[in-house]
């Protein structure tokens, strides 16, 4: 039985970007498209339904059959996307990118709700017209041991919001998350706003106040601690109002 996105019962279908790279499972190695299981569980534990978009075949029709999107972490975004050359630390998948920026623009098109993290906000960023910071650690001397301290160590980030933002409503004037990035939104593309900031001035939220639909990205991973799901907790609320508006706009024939 399909369930009526207008009934309480309905789980928002969240779509999520994912990585195209080798991976192993059982007595196989080969290449796959994979998502670390915290954002899966991030999203089931908050009442949505988790739908996987590889890398490739895209298709951003696929977004007319989600109520939102997770534009998920991973490698750097090719510098090609903002005109710069690479720095000796970035490591990049074009074919990624062009498929995670794709599904940002239609979403955007869309109205449709919006969670971009640590390299999705860089994404989101970006394909606005934005440019990154390559390297923290040759703008701020500590911001190794703070944001990446380790290979596959996550570091931890202090940050305060800005009044009347999304970032504030869901987390209060200051909060704490886990982090892992050497890369920084730099020049914060046009009808972007950043609403929260670690104390080094690295941009730790953005958002979009002026778009029709609810856009968030975070430098920090929010998925890390399933302890503090707020923030996941306010985008699939904000995709089961989406599925309910479209519905209703569905029987009044105006789609």
């Amino acid at each position: 039985m399909k369930l009526n996105p207008l009934s309480d019962e309905y789980r928002p279908r969240i779509g999520l970007t994912t990585y195209w790279q080798e991976a192993s499972w059982g007595v196989w190695q080969s290449q796959a498209a994979i998502v670390p299981g915290k954002y899966v569980q991030a999203v089931v534990a908050v009442g949505g339904t988790p739908l996987l978009l590889p890398p490739l075949g895209t298709d951003t029709t696929v977004l007319d059959l989600i109520d939102g999107l997770i534009v998920i972490g991973g490698v750097d975004v090719d510098p090609a996307n903002y005109q710069r050359e690479a720095h000796p630390t970035t490591a990049a998948q074009p074919e990624r990118d062009a498929h995670d920026m794709a599904l940002t623009a239609a979403a955007l098109e869309r109205a449709l709700p919006l969670f971009a993290i640590c390299r999705g906000a860089q994404i989101l960023n970006v394909e606005r017209g934005g440019t990154l910071n390559q390297h923290l650690p040759d703008l701020i001397p500590d911001a190794a041991a703070r944001y990446q301290p380790a290979p596959g160590v996550f570091g931890s980030v202090d940050f305060t919001t800005v009044r009347g933002s999304l970032a504030e409503a869901l987390l209060g004037k200051q909060a704490t998350a886990p982090c892992y990035h050497h890369q920084s939104l730099e020049n914060v593309a046009e009808g972007l706003q950043v609403t929260a900031r670690a104390a080094d001035g690295t941009a730790e939220v953005i958002e979009m106040p002026q778009a029709p639909g609810w856009v968030l990205g975070t430098q920090f991973h929010p998925e890390e601690n399933l302890e503090d799901l707020r923030l996941f907790a306010g985008f699939v609320e904000a995709a089961r109002s989406y599925a309910r508006t479209t519905q209703h706009r569905e029987r009044q024939g105006q789609l």
